[in-house]
């Protein structure tokens, strides 16, 4: 397991190419994906998702979205980090669990270690944070991490309300 940040109660580890399995059944709930307009129809398609999107992330910038489990059985209840997007001039914090693990802070707990992250190991100077408007349990998971509001715009085709949060190194 290659272990990327421990918290208190949570694992965030990067994914391999043998977790397709896994990237499909946390997307196969209607729910978990009703925000992200991102369905994931086939273990196929999650290969591809991992081998494509995700892992080259990590060879590319030193970071990216992480299977994050629980440390008391070491159960996967989704996944969180960080994600270059060049095409915007960015990187983007994002998070989504399996429904069992809502209501717990994991979401919380994990967004704020991999923005800590971001800025203490990788002395980003920035980092985004986006959630359609009417997801506001997404919505206080940014603000409970210190992201400040900065304007609703459309994102991919999608309406977003997007947060940021600036490295504190990069205050005078």
């Amino acid at each position: 397991m290659n272990i990327i940040i421990h918290t208190e109660r949570l694992i965030l580890r990067k994914f391999t190419e043998k977790d397709a399995q896994l990237i499909f059944d946390l997307n196969k709930d209607a729910d978990v994906i009703k925000y992200t307009m991102d369905p994931i129809s086939d273990i196929e398609l999650a290969k591809k998702v991992l081998v494509e999107v995700i892992l080259p992330q990590y060879a590319l910038y030193n970071h990216g979205r992480w299977a994050v489990h629980l440390k008391s059985d070491l159960s996967f209840i989704g996944w969180c980090g960080l994600k270059a997007r060049p095409e915007r001039n960015e990187i983007d914090l994002g998070y989504r669990f399996v429904k069992n693990a809502w209501g717990n802070g994991y979401a919380t707990e994990a967004a704020f270690a991999s923005l800590n992250y971001g800025f203490k190991e990788l002395n980003l100077s920035r980092i985004i944070g986006r959630a359609m408007p009417e997801n506001i349990a997404s919505i206080k998971v940014l603000e409970k991490c210190g992201m400040h509001y900065i304007c609703d715009e459309i994102v991919d085709n999608h309406p977003a309300r997007t947060f940021e949060a600036i490295n504190p190194k990069n205050y005078k």
